[in-house]
């Protein structure tokens, strides 16, 4: 069974690789790259500001631990525990796909970029439930398209990474919301 799933995120990881254009290229390369998101973090901390005002503590350090953790749970925890390497690294692959800028990291299971970008949009989702909160899950959806674009990693990858985000940004925001109730009844 497990073959089987590995064959098809493989041939759907192909089909999706193969999409390229020299256009979207570039753009897939900038998605993909954390440091040209910084304004945007930046923004979005001023936004928390903006709702919490002088209560602006307990949501930064929820994001703040929500990002640790999704990072740790992918890059400390499982990509060591399931060595599986990325398709960029897969030398059954190497003469099927294309590799769009560097291909860091040996293994990829599950996303650090998925995780991180939907840990964030999912942790605004639930704070605000705004236009804008859509528009950033949609922003995380392309950001973790994009490796995939890249041939850094298979869709399940992602799925996976996109699951750790979410449930760690809703298990947080959760935990968060309940101590702030307590907090404010005594």
């Amino acid at each position: 069974m497990l073959d089987w799933l590995l064959a098809l995120d493989e041939k759907i990881f192909l089909i999706f690789n193969g999409l390229g254009s020299p256009h979207l290229d570039t753009f897939m390369i900038w998605m993909s790259d954390k440091y040209l998101w910084i304004p945007l973090y930046l923004y979005l901390i001023f936004r928390l500001y903006q709702q919490e005002g002088k209560q602006l503590t307990w949501p930064l350090i929820t994001l703040i631990i929500v990002i640790i953790c999704t990072d740790q749970t992918t890059a400390g925890f499982m990509k060591p525990y399931f060595e599986r390497l990325r398709p960029c690294k897969d030398p059954a692959l190497e003469n099927l796909m294309i590799v769009i800028g560097e291909c860091r990291g040996k293994f990829g299971f599950a996303s650090g970029h998925a995780a991180n970008s939907f840990g964030l949009a999912a942790f605004f989702y639930f704070h605000e439930r705004s236009r804008f909160s859509k528009v950033l899950l949609l922003w995380a959806a392309v950001v973790s398209y994009s490796r995939v674009y890249l041939g850094v990693h298979y869709p399940a990858d992602i799925l996976v990474g996109t699951l750790v985000g979410i449930s760690w940004a809703y298990t947080l925001y959760t935990l968060m919301k309940h101590l702030r109730f307590k907090l404010r009844a005594y």
